[in-house]
């Protein structure tokens, strides 16, 4: 058998007390029937009485009262008084009675039980709430250690809690921002409408994106910025839960290295013109030569004695076609050497190919090379024009580099094709020498080049310019011989990203 602890004198003081308050509650009823005898009390008297003990003492004093109490009834009201006899005939007022005590005894008991437990729930339920509260000051108090900027926006964007790191970041005290609304205070510029982000908040649950705010000073930061959606118990939105990081002085580094790659583009589109000027000059000397040939024909079709004004007038306008051939192939020649921040506009990339092709026309001529171009009716591309030419005339210029000096001639084969994906995929390949044995990897490295006199600097600004486009670029081996270079653009970027 289990060892068994003896009671100690605590618990059998409480039992004492228990079952002494059985007799005093009973006693008390006695006295006060006896006094209000003429009222016919009684009953009730002694009910309350055992309603007490059962409530302050527990069911065992309270089934004592209920003895005690018929027992006092018997001896002092129910004759022959003072003595207990036990009349057959009063047995149905003692069950009736008992019965009456014991479901009195009963409820108190239950009702007792029940506040008990209420007690008990209410007191387990406030120490869990402290401890949670308690948590959450933790947990604050962990938020405030962290450097990033942390607070949350009830469903109306009220601000509720503001971290340290918001404080070092924007200025404003915990206190100042508290129920300030948060884009209202901090002046937010966001990078789509506030309706789409907060369908797709809502939709999803989170959102990242970046976002200008302005600090208490009034100057800007830039802040990679992540919601989550916080919902109640029916799954109602309840607040949102924002995190933001400084990426200020990372988005000037970007807008630098973008500005170098740009300039090193315009370096290299400089360079690549000034080796084309042989060629560039032949190609603009034709239409020149053949401008000053048709305005001879003109003028001497108007010296004659009878002047031939029909013949004059086709020579004027093949005249002017040339002019304006001329002043084409120029106005591209400058537009390759602008320097200027990316314009992003729709751009039809099959004419940005045929532009080069144009524009390279006397450099192709000079060396035994084929042209094919097999352009598919595609659609545009959001980009910046004059990079767009820069890359596709350096794929160009590489393949005809990789084809001059060869005597059997070559082949440029330039396509253009819509893929089911969504992605358009352009293609530049030559016949030539193709691609250096186990280096392909290398050949977009920069400053790495094949050519006795080349800058390795085309194929790594062209990736670049790719890239920042969303796009990709590599290359291939051309069967049997040659390079294919590939070009895949998104058809859905956006201006700007």
């Amino acid at each position: 058998m289990a060892h068994q602890d003896p009671p100690s004198p605590a618990s059998i003081s409480s039992v004492i007390l228990h079952y002494s308050l059985a007799v005093l509650s009973v006693a008390i009823a006695v006295g006060s029937a006896l006094l209000l005898q003429r009222f016919e009390l009684r009953e009730s008297l002694f009910l309350i009485a055992i309603a007490v003990t059962v409530w302050f003492g527990g069911m065992g004093p309270g089934l004592l009262s209920i003895v005690l109490s018929d027992l006092s009834i018997d001896y002092f009201f129910l004759p022959p008084i003072y003595s207990i006899s036990f009349d057959p005939s009063h047995i149905p007022y003692f069950i009736v009675f008992t019965l009456f005590g014991l479901s009195i005894s009963w409820l108190s008991a239950s009702r007792r039980h029940a506040e008990q437990y209420l007690r008990q729930a209410r007191n387990e339920l406030q120490r869990k709430v402290a401890e949670q509260i308690d948590e959450l000051r933790e947990q604050a108090s962990l938020l405030n250690l962290t450097h990033d900027c942390i607070f949350v926006r009830n469903a109306d964007d009220a601000i509720t809690y503001w971290n340290r790191g918001a404080e070092e970041l924007y200025g404003w005290k915990a206190e100042e921002a508290l129920g300030k609304v948060t884009h209202q205070l901090l002046h937010t510029k966001f990078p789509a409408p506030l309706e789409e982000i907060q369908v797709e908040l809502l939709r999803t649950g989170r959102w990242e994106g970046e976002l200008v705010h302005a600090k208490i000073d009034g100057t800007q930061v830039v802040v990679a910025s992540r919601w989550a959606l916080q919902r109640d118990d029916s799954g109602k939105p309840a607040g949102v839960l924002e995190t933001n990081n400084d990426i200020s002085e990372r988005k000037r580094a970007e807008d630098a290295l973008r500005q170098t790659q740009a300039d090193l583009a315009h370096v290299s589109r400089v360079t690549t013109m000034g080796e084309l000027t042989v060629s560039l000059a032949h190609e603009v000397n034709q239409p020149i030569g053949a401008a000053v040939t048709d305005a001879n024909t003109c003028l001497r079709w108007l010296t004659r004695d009878q002047p031939d004004i029909q013949e004059a007038r086709e020579a004027a306008s093949r005249m002017a076609k040339d002019a304006t051939r001329a002043a084409e192939i120029v106005s591209r020649i400058r537009r390759l050497f602008e320097k200027s921040t990316a314009q992003w506009e729709l751009i039809d990339v099959n004419e940005v190919i045929r532009e080069m092709s144009v524009l390279l026309r006397s450099e192709l001529t000079r060396y035994p090379i084929v042209v094919r171009m097999a352009l598919a009716d595609i659609p545009p591309v959001m980009g910046d024009r004059v990079q767009l030419r820069q890359v596709f005339m350096n794929l160009m210029l590489n393949g005809i580099d990789a084809m001059k000096d060869m005597n059997q001639g070559g082949e440029l084969t330039i396509t253009s094709q819509f893929e089911e994906n969504g992605q358009l995929l352009i293609s530049v390949s030559d016949t030539g020498v193709g691609l250096p044995p186990d280096q392909v990897d290398k050949i977009f490295n920069a400053f790495f080049t094949t050519k006795p006199q080349g800058t390795g600097m085309g194929l790594s600004i062209s990736r670049s310019i790719v890239e920042s486009h969303r796009g990709r670029l590599w290359a291939t081996d051309n069967s049997p011989r040659g390079a294919i270079f590939y070009i895949s653009f998104p058809t859905n970027v956006e201006a700007g990203e």
